[in-house]
């Protein structure tokens, strides 16, 4: 299956025709993830490459809060199922570094609930990185299925991503034993605070608490720390591992500077024992099964179909995915659409997991004073019947 194709050369026949190169090896560029902006527009997080110093500092903060240190094991009897898609920052990272610290890694094409726990049984897995909506799928399995597989070889299973309900992750405790840890943090940081199964039964709720190196604050609207409890925006970065800036937005990154920390979008509040919990998003992103959704670019796309005067999308509970979108349309006067239309009309312009679950119509969109939609009165009704903000 491998022979050559006629009329085609042999890259080792090639490169044997060249001498040796007697310098010695350069230096590689730092890795450039792209994220996203309030706006929808991509951003590349370009991050300097990391001296011997800082490598060491990185790498001690990746085995804490992947699983992969001498606590759990030697590497050459980790195994581990890589769950998510590699083009995401966290899945991206953690198969890496599972590869590099020399554990056994698996890559699973979809997630399938039912197939990981085969996997965990068939292979003796014992690490895992995952998201909230895993959780929820694993937890919907008729309990005969649960019961059929062996999964006590597990040791280490991390989350983030995502916000997780407190009934969802107590039950995956109680299923998996207290294997089940949490991070959070951001493309431009990388984890700032971290919490063990322990710790989280102790502070319902909580993201975790800042890793050795990490600084974390919550901000008022004038740029002052708040006091335990209060809430405000989340600051937070390493110092230790390398900086960033955007990708040809210098400008951007300046922004995202506040008390010399990063500011990641999350609204929330520390607790006395220094816990971080998450109660709203300062940036009206979407964030649904684990992935980062941008309404702008729904919204763009929507103002592009005959009939519609005005949109407007935004995230609603969804007890699978944490939140699914929402779009309320202002039709044209005189004009009737129905939301089989609308979605059809965003299928063939955008991918699917963006298109809104949930389509209503409004003849008069609520408004601040200088126009712009009120998306806040839209939203409000739906976290309000949920009992919860985020």
């Amino acid at each position: 299956a491998a022979k050559l194709p006629a009329g085609t050369q042999d890259w080792g026949q090639w490169l044997a025709q060249f001498p040796p190169i007697q310098a010695g090896p350069a230096e590689p560029p730092g890795s450039m993830i792209y994220t996203s902006g309030t706006t929808g527009h991509p951003k590349g997080v370009r991050r300097a490459p990391p001296t011997a110093e800082q490598a060491v500092v990185w790498s001690h903060i990746i085995g804490t809060v992947m699983g992969f240190g001498p606590a759990h094991g030697a590497p050459q009897d980790m195994v581990t199922v890589v769950t998510g898609p590699m083009y995401h920052s966290a899945p991206n990272a953690y198969g890496l570094f599972a590869f590099r610290v020399g554990a056994n890694v698996i890559l699973q094409p979809r997630f399938d609930p039912e197939e990981l726990l085969q996997m965990i049984d068939k292979y003796k897995v014992t690490h895992l990185h995952m998201v909230p909506t895993m959780f929820v799928r694993l937890l919907k399995l008729p309990d005969e299925v649960k019961r059929k597989y062996d999964l006590s070889s597990l040791r280490f299973v991390v989350h983030a991503a995502a916000p997780c309900p407190v009934h969802v992750k107590q039950a995956m405790i109680e299923w998996w034993g207290p294997v089940i840890n949490e991070y959070y943090g951001g493309t431009e940081t990388g984890a700032v605070v971290f919490c063990n199964s322990e710790q989280y039964l102790k502070h319902p709720g909580t993201v975790g608490k800042a890793l050795e190196g990490a600084k974390v604050m919550v901000l008022g609207e004038n740029g002052e720390e708040l006091a335990t409890g209060a809430t405000g925006e989340i600051v937070c970065r390493i110092p230790s591992i390398p900086d960033f800036t955007y990708h040809g937005d210098d400008e951007k990154r300046r922004r995202a500077e506040k008390a010399g920390l990063i500011a990641l979008g999350d609204i929330g509040y520390l607790d006395e024992d220094g816990f971080l919990y998450l109660c709203d998003r300062a940036k009206d992103m979407v964030i649904s099964g684990g992935v980062n959704i941008y309404p702008a670019e729904i919204e763009a796309e929507l103002h592009k179909m005959p009939g519609v005067g005005d949109c407007a999308v935004f995230g609603i509970p969804d007890e699978e995915f944490g939140e699914a979108l929402c779009a309320v349309v202002q039709p044209q006067p005189g004009v009737s659409l129905q939301a089989a239309d609308v979605r059809a009309f965003l299928r063939e312009r955008i991918a699917g997991y963006k298109v809104p679950k949930t389509v209503e119509f409004q003849n008069d969109l609520p408004r601040e004073d200088s126009g712009k939609i009120f998306k806040r009165k839209l939203r409000e009704p739906y976290w309000e019947r949920a009992g919860r903000q985020i």
